[in-house]
């Protein structure tokens, strides 16, 4: 499985627009090669060089298996969004304090749905998904003010 951003290359930096400086809108993403297998698809988006710890700043989850893009400021077909490290159910883009951060696009295919409300943990979609994971890919950008 790959996942890409016709926005940002990996390792590459994150457009403005993309974090909360600019609109605070999610990027576009692509992903190829989703196990024929899979039942669902979970995104995570996380910064693992934040002082407080790993932030994170996206949760989808239960995204539809034949999705191959996720538009521009735009939720994935049928997926339901978990707790983020600002408290809220939605996409908050990079906001790192100082320096330059790495933020993860993680794309998870499983063997099955969740079976959890809109707004769960990531601690409760990291228990959730634990023995289902078929594949993981993930893309870095990078973001610093």
């Amino acid at each position: 499985m790959i996942i890409t951003s016709p926005d940002f290359k990996n390792n590459g930096r994150i457009p403005v627009q993309f974090t909360e400086d600019g609109e605070n809108i999610n990027p576009e993403l692509e992903i190829r090669d989703i196990p024929e297998n899979a039942k669902s698809l979970v995104l995570i988006v996380d910064d693992p060089d934040a002082p407080a710890g790993v932030w994170v700043h996206w949760i989808v989850f239960n995204i539809d298996p034949k999705t191959q893009k996720i538009f521009k400021n735009s939720i994935p077909d049928n997926g339901l969004q978990g707790q983020n490290s600002f408290r809220i159910d939605d996409y908050s883009g990079p906001s790192p304090p100082s320096g330059t951060h790495r933020y993860f696009f993680k794309i998870f295919a499983l063997d099955t749905k969740i079976s959890l409300n809109e707004g769960a943990s990531l601690e409760e979609i990291e228990r959730a998904i634990e023995s289902h994971i078929l594949c993981k890919a993930e893309l870095i950008g990078l973001y610093s003010r």
